[in-house]
């Protein structure tokens, strides 16, 4: 189906920054909103997202299809690579080891988090309940696991995925810069997925069982 091209490679890689990559940062911002201002805070920045001009265009081209095409192409090198010792050293090995199953990880973590909440408002949830949906995943301990290990899942492949973008497009040239770098993606995946866990807790809060008074009138 692919063939393991440089410009597939490119391409995926690319995708994985631009637009996937600030998705997950703006899915980040969305979430920590209800962790500095609560349901309403939350409500309001997902009403801005969905009142935007063509939103299910913008959704569809600027999300979905990127999303699509790196989720289908990186499990296609998940399954053909094979870890090379020789090539990269044992921590970097590990690495790319890891960054293969929290792909896979991240995949079925997103298909799953995107049928319980975005494909219900299609369904026919109303758009303002999603705060209550959210409580309904969060106050579930089973959930609340499984959604902790799709997040760091998905954060560490954002993170180390960033590490070898820098590499593969000629950024970070040579050994000292990678170095820096490892700790500077080390120091972002800890803070995106303290704030992404915070932001789960934070729908556990009873305020998101009913809609915000401001919401309601």
């Amino acid at each position: 189906m692919f063939k393991n091209s440089y410009y597939s490679r490119k391409l995926h890689s690319l995708l994985g920054v631009i637009p996937v990559g600030f998705f997950l940062i703006e899915h980040l911002l969305t979430n920590y909103s209800a962790v500095k201002g609560g349901h309403e805070s939350f409500l309001e920045h997902v009403e801005w997202l969905h009142g935007l001009p063509l939103v299910l265009l913008l959704e569809i081209v600027g999300i979905w299809i990127p999303l699509a095409y790196h989720a289908i192409y990186g499990l296609y090198v998940a399954y053909t690579a094979k870890n090379n010792v020789n090539n990269y050293g044992y921590f970097r090995n590990q690495m790319f080891f890891l960054q293969r199953v929290t792909g896979v990880l991240t995949f079925l973590f997103v298909a799953w988090h995107f049928f319980q909440t975005r494909f219900q408002i299609t369904l026919g949830l109303p758009q303002e309940h999603i705060g209550m949906r959210m409580n309904e995943i969060a106050s579930n301990p089973v959930y609340f696991v499984l959604y902790c290990i799709g997040i760091v899942s998905a954060v560490f492949h954002f993170s180390n995925g960033m590490w070898s973008f820098l590499v593969s497009w000629g950024i970070t040239v040579g050994p000292r810069a990678q170095r820096v770098s490892t700790y500077v993606w080390m120091g972002v995946f800890v803070v995106m997925t303290i704030m992404f866990i915070m932001s789960l807790s934070a729908f556990v809060d009873p305020q998101f069982q009913e809609m915000p008074k401001v919401a309601k009138g």
